[in-house]
C-alpha cells in the first residue's frame, strides 16, 4: 500500500488567502478557526435544532451496514420527519429503536433535497432551513453568482459514505460531532475501479486486494474535521466521509470553471462536465465498433486505444516498484 499523507490544516487564514494560495493548488485542505457563525455550538443542543428547522418529511438512507455499498444496494430509502431523524441519528447506537425500517438499530444518513417535491432547483439552506441558515456563515470562497447549491448532511455515529468525485469545488463545514475524510487525487482513478463517479472499493481500510489489486497502488491523504473545522474539496478530488460521532454538516458547492461546462440540467451537480460526459459517449461508442472482432483482436484494438489516451495524458508516477 502507498504511504498515507495528511490533509494539510491551515489556521485562521482569510478567505482572501484561500483564493489566492490554497484553490489554485487543487489540493484539499481543511480551514480551521474561520467564522462561520453561531451555528457551532448552538447546532449541538438537539432542542435548538428542533426549535430553528421545520418539521417536514425528508428522504434518507436508511441501513445497517456502517460502510454504506451503492452497488450492493445495503440500504434503503425511506421518509421521516426531521425532528424524528434528529432523535434517531443522534441517540446512543445501542439504543433500540421502537418503530425502524428494517432493524431496531439501524443507522441514518441524510442528504438534503428541496422540501418541495416538485422543485427541481438545486438545493439551498437559506430556502428549506432558514432559520439555520441565519446561524451558518461562509467566508466569501467564491463569486456570488458562482454559487451552486448548500446541502445540508445529518448522519447516524459510524456511518460511512462510498467513495466518490464532485464535478464542483466544494467546501464541507462540520457543525456538530467529528468525521474522518479520506482522500485520493484524481490521478489515482484507474487505481479506484470506478464505476461511474464512485469506487468499487467499499472498505477502504480492509481492502479487497485480491478484487481490486491496483488499489494498493493508490495513495490516500486523510485528515479529522472537528466541529467548525472546513474541508475544501476540489472538483474530481476522490473522498470517503466517516461520522465519528452524530453529525450535522453544510456542504457548499460552486462552478468554479466556466459556466458552460456544466449541464444545465443537473440540479445536484453530479453529472459529468459536458465535454467529458460526450468523450465517454462516444468512447462507448468505439467499444461497440470492437465487438464485431474476435476477442483477439478487440482486446488488441482496445490496447492500443489505452495507449493512445496514456499518450496523451499525465498520468502522475505513484508508489515506486
Amino acid at each position: 500500500m502507498c504511504t498515507p499523507g495528511s490533509i494539510p490544516v491551515f489556521e485562521s487564514i482569510s478567505a482572501a488567502d484561500f483564493r489566492s494560495t490554497i484553490q489554485p493548488t487543487r489540493r484539499p485542505a481543511i480551514l480551521r478557526g474561520m467564522p462561520v457563525g453561531p451555528c457551532v455550538p448552538a447546532w449541538a443542543d438537539l432542542e435548538h435544532l428542533k426549535r430553528h428547522t421545520p418539521n417536514g418529511p425528508v428522504r434518507i438512507h436508511v441501513t445497517t451496514h456502517a460502510h454504506m455499498d451503492f452497488r450492493r444496494k445495503n440500504f434503503q430509502y425511506g421518509t421521516l420527519d426531521f425532528h424524528t431523524l434528529l432523535e434517531r441519528a443522534s441517540r446512543d447506537p445501542e439504543e433500540a429503536i421502537t418503530e425502524p425500517f428494517i432493524d431496531p438499530r439501524e443507522l441514518y444518513y441524510l442528504r438534503s433535497v428541496s422540501l418541495d417535491p416538485r422543485s427541481r432547483e438545486t438545493v439551498r439552506l437559506e430556502r428549506d432551513f432558514p432559520d439555520l441558515a441565519h446561524e451558518f456563515r461562509l467566508p466569501e470562497f467564491f463569486p456570488p453568482d458562482r454559487f451552486f447549491s448548500s446541502v445540508l448532511r445529518v448522519s447516524s455515529p459510524g456511518v460511512r459514505v462510498w467513495t466518490h468525485y464532485d464535478v464542483l469545488d466544494n467546501v464541507y463545514v462540520q457543525v456538530v460531532g467529528r468525521k474522518r475524510a479520506v482522500m485520493w487525487a484524481p490521478s489515482d482513478a484507474l487505481n479506484l475501479y470506478l464505476d461511474g463517479d464512485k469506487s468499487r472499493v467499499v472498505d477502504i481500510d480492509q481492502p479487497d486486494l485480491a478484487a481490486f489489486p491496483k488499489f494498493a497502488q493508490a495513495t490516500p491523504f486523510e485528515g479529522w474535521l472537528e466541529p467548525g473545522d472546513i474541508l475544501f474539496i476540489p472538483a474530481m478530488w476522490f473522498h470517503n466521509m466517516t461520522a465519528r460521532d452524530f453529525g450535522v454538516a453544510v456542504n457548499v458547492f460552486w462552478q468554479n470553471l466556466d459556466q458552460g461546462l456544466y449541464d444545465r440540467k443537473d440540479p445536484y451537480g453530479n453529472r459529468d462536465l459536458l465535454p467529458g460526459a460526450k468523450a465517454l459517449r462516444m468512447l462507448d461508442n468505439v467499444m461497440k465498433q470492437l465487438e464485431e472482432l474476435p476477442e483477439d483482436l478487440k482486446d488488441f484494438y482496445g490496447r492500443q486505444l489505452i495507449a493512445r489516451i496514456e499518450k496523451k495524458c499525465l498520468l502522475n508516477e505513484k508508489c515506486p516498484e
